[in-house]
């Protein structure tokens, strides 16, 4: 689909695109329903969905069901790496410093077993593409012992995606189609 030549930036432009025509009910109703496949974790870290990324809020009530816990990912300084905060369904989110919603800052922090991370592309090697501001990838090479798992449409993957040093893969994909490990 992609060449070699291609930037991040025009990927980034065409599978936004592609992300918000495969945004559907009733694929996010699929992605829930696989729910229990994802790996072992007791917190997990989800994400206040904007624009086209993949909705949280019926993943959410799953994974309370399954018994886990739930935190949420807050920029607090646009440089560095994020942090996560406890979260549970209904709680107030509050803009953080890259204007995603996030949880109050007297709410507690908590190191997630699993982080869930929204993306514009992957590829089947566990490459993801973000936004663009970095702040998974930071995040990830701070904690590389967390499980990080893409949340996506089947429609996102891609043959190729550009990588670079600060690029940090996924351990697996949750989409539509059920949860797959990367090697």
């Amino acid at each position: 689909m992609f060449d070699s030549a291609m930037d991040k930036a025009e990927i980034r432009t065409r599978m936004r695109a592609q992300r918000k025509l495969l945004n559907t009910p009733d694929r996010v109703a699929n992605i829930v329903r696989h729910a229990a496949d994802l790996p072992a974790g007791a917190v997990v870290a989800l994400y206040a969905a904007i624009g086209a990324e993949v909705p949280t809020d019926d993943l959410a009530k799953a994974l309370v069901d399954q018994g886990r816990t739930l935190c949420l990912p807050v920029v607090v300084d646009r440089d560095a790496p994020m942090v996560f905060r406890l979260w549970s369904i209904g709680d107030p989110l509050e803009e953080d410093a890259a204007g995603c919603p996030a949880p109050l800052d007297l709410v507690s922090e908590v190191m997630p077993d699993l982080v869930m991370t929204p993306l514009v592309a992957f590829d089947g090697r566990g490459g993801r593409l973000g936004q663009g501001g970095g702040y998974y990838d930071r995040t990830f090479e701070m904690m590389p012992d967390i499980m990080r798992v893409g949340l996506a449409f089947a429609g996102q993957e891609t043959e190729y995606l550009p990588k670079e040093p600060h690029d940090i893969g996924l351990h697996g994909i949750l989409t539509e189609n059920g949860y797959r490990p990367f090697k």
